[in-house]
């Protein structure tokens, strides 16, 4: 079964608590998903495997570390996953971006696909899917799936916030897949929102509530 990870870091849930509170504007909201966006794949990122250098310093010769060989790919499900992805290469700026788009259809509340576009060498990857909500799971498990059909070397689930009821699909139907969330909120509602939540998070990136 596939591991959740929530970060209680106090930087996280400070910077948590302003993106949910309806006064913050689009500027700031934006900026704020960055931030953690930043902050979570840092935890992700922890079991990189290192391997020791030689590095030459000003004063001396020493023993360092860097990482083994890992090709990482960040792929934001469109369109909020965009909001975190220039956070996310702050981080690791050598890793490469794709893309997949996917919207929930309002009546059966089910992921439609749009667009897919991937890494060619995505198979050589570590790749993490990014998607600030996970809500009922649907457009995470598609989105999954579809790489999978590619064969990378593995997949880890980047999300800001998350129901329990999208944590225990998203399980179920992908249990070799890691989630790394800021939060685990209460419920869902009846229109499949998280609850307390932040709203709609692609309508707060873009300002087009």
């Amino acid at each position: 079964m596939s591991q959740l990870h929530v970060t209680n870091h106090p930087l996280i849930q400070h910077k948590l608590s302003i993106l949910r509170d309806k006064r913050t504007g689009t500027k700031q909201f934006r900026e704020l998903i960055e931030e953690i966006a930043m902050l979570t794949c840092y935890e992700s990122t922890r079991d990189l495997q290192l391997t020791e250098v030689t590095v030459e310093t000003p004063m001396t010769t020493m023993k360092s570390n860097v990482i083994k060989g890992h090709k990482l790919a960040f792929v934001p499900i469109l369109r909020a996953g965009l909001g975190m992805v220039d956070g996310v290469l702050k981080l690791v700026p050598a890793a490469k971006v794709g893309h997949i788009g996917l919207y929930r259809d309002p009546v059966t509340c089910k992921p439609v696909e749009y667009y897919c576009k991937l890494p060619g060498d995505i198979s050589e990857r570590d790749v993490f899917v990014l998607d600030p909500m996970l809500a009922t799971g649907g457009s995470a498990i598609d989105a999954i799936t579809q790489i999978k059909e590619r064969s990378p070397r593995n997949i880890k689930f980047m999300c800001i916030i998350a129901a329990p009821e999208g944590v225990a699909a998203l399980q179920e139907a992908h249990p070799d897949v890691d989630i790394y969330a800021a939060a685990v909120d209460e419920k869902l509602n009846d229109h499949n929102y998280i609850i307390p939540g932040l709203g709609d998070a692609g309508d707060r990136i873009f300002g087009t509530k």
